[in-house]
């Protein structure tokens, strides 16, 4: 009878996990990894090939100043943001180990000593030495889909110190030529000012000689002394720029060398390659696909709770005590057991974690589908703005030149009485802000290429 019930348990044993086996084939599925881009992610104004890619250029050979390469070096070798990306690799790593390591089985030393006394007779002395194992198997896919997920993390931790060195590279660089676009509007600033000191004193020594009014001299005086709060403008700006590089490179703020933006030189191949390079080049893409192969295999472990888990455990030892029984000297033991856990009720708790694995995944797909999108949208805005700066440059150019001329005629026209100082007054100003204009759209310019260097997944 009793071995009839044990063959019956067995039976029953192996039906239930055969059966379980042959039904979970949908935890085993594997993530299929994106590998199809729309042609038209740039926008349809822009012309694309599969030929070579801006973003696939060294960091060195877009940013050729020396000052800039020395500030990046220390950027990417003292920033707090990068270091610490740098520690998050090492923590998935460890988690992506220890999924690894659960496949093995555990082993654990319990030594045990006993010493009682039954109505005050001698006492007696015991003790076991077992050593204990026990190791679970993985039918059921339950620790396989937690080391996929190990493996996606650790990845993305990978991709996310790229996406920050990318952008570490790139706000380095932008506060690098916003110093020099600064340095460039001080000095035309500068200028500008002395010009219009020896313009007041002149006007104000022809007032005195009553060839001048004083309303003329007091609209002068102004100007000039708008100019001179633009000057404090420009730098209490640079002081500003040189403090946020300052946390940039981790440091305390100083005052750094660099070079004139007029002597910078920046690549003119600005290809964007095809949509689909999109997938291997930029991090924050390849950051949101592994988030969705993350959430993928939470999916499948979700899954795996509804199927039994195995675990297999013994220990092997030895005692002098076995029971009731007195055993000395001490003998081997050895047991063995295996046990089986199938999921019956828990509340639908299994059932909900699972609709929450879903949802979590559907948000991953749906936030990897608009991270795309953002990337297009970058690559073109950035396109645009280089086009119309390159556009505006030659206008700008032509602008100066003809406002140049129309100062000098003015001055010349003002020395011979035919014209007043107002006239002068307008000329110079309306140079300066032209000048000031050529500058920005030329920063406009450079961090343009900058932008599409990084939206186009450069910096590595």
């Amino acid at each position: 009878m009793k071995k009839n019930l044990f063959s019956t348990a067995a039976v029953v044993l192996t039906a239930t996990i055969s059966s379980a086996t042959f039904s979970s084939c949908g935890i085993y599925t594997k993530y299929k990894p994106a590998e199809t881009v729309s042609d038209s992610l740039y926008g349809e104004s822009i012309q694309v090939s599969d030929t070579t890619n801006f973003g696939n250029t060294d960091w060195k050979e877009v940013f050729t100043d020396p000052y800039l390469q020395t500030l990046i070096e220390q950027a990417l070798q003292n920033n707090t943001d990068y270091q610490s990306a740098q520690l998050n690799i090492e923590q998935a790593q460890a988690s992506l180990l220890a999924s690894k390591l659960a496949f093995l089985p555990s082993f654990a030393l319990a030594p045990q000593g006993t010493v009682s006394s039954f109505d005050k007779q001698k006492a007696s002395q015991t003790y076991q030495l077992p050593l204990t194992a026990s190791w679970e198997l993985d039918i059921f896919g339950r620790m396989r889909n937690s080391k996929k997920q190990a493996q996606a993390l650790y990845a993305q931790s990978i991709d996310y110190k790229q996406a920050v060195r990318s952008q570490l590279i790139a706000s380095v660089a932008n506060t690098y030529y916003t110093l020099l676009m600064l340095d460039e509007q001080l000095a035309l600033s500068q200028q500008t000012e002395e010009a219009w000191k020896e313009t007041v004193a002149s006007a104000r020594a022809l007032m005195n000689a009553g060839q001048y009014n004083e309303a003329g001299v007091s609209q002068m005086e102004a100007t000039y002394y708008s100019v001179q709060t633009s000057v404090l403008d420009l730098k209490d700006q640079i002081n500003q720029t040189q403090n946020s590089m300052a946390l940039l490179l981790a440091e305390t703020p100083r005052n750094y060398e660099r070079g004139k933006l007029a002597d910078q030189k920046m690549p003119e191949d600005l290809s964007v390659g095809v949509p689909v390079q999109m997938l291997s080049n930029r991090p924050d893409v390849r950051s949101a696909e592994r988030t969705l192969e993350a959430a993928f295999y939470v999916t499948n472990q979700a899954r795996s709770a509804f199927y039994p888990s195995i675990v297999l455990s013994g220990s092997a030892g030895w005692t002098n005590s076995a029971g009731s029984m007195i055993i000395n000297p001490a003998k081997f033991i050895a047991t063995a057991i295996g046990q089986l856990t199938m999921p019956l009720f828990n509340r639908g708790q299994n059932i909900a974690n699972l609709r929450i694995a879903k949802a979590q995944q559907e948000q991953a797909s749906l936030s990897f589908q608009q991270t795309l999108l953002n990337a297009g949208a970058e690559v073109n805005d950035a396109l645009t703005v280089y086009q119309t700066c390159k556009e505006k440059t030659t206008l700008y150019q032509k602008q100066v030149n003809a406002l140049e001329t129309a100062l000098k005629s003015t001055t010349l026209l003002m020395d011979y009485g035919t014209t007043n100082y107002l006239e002068v007054l307008t000329a110079r100003q309306t140079l300066l802000n032209a000048q000031l204009a050529q500058v920005s759209n030329r920063f406009q310019e450079i961090q343009s290429v900058i932008s599409l260097y990084q939206a186009l997944g450069g910096g590595r």
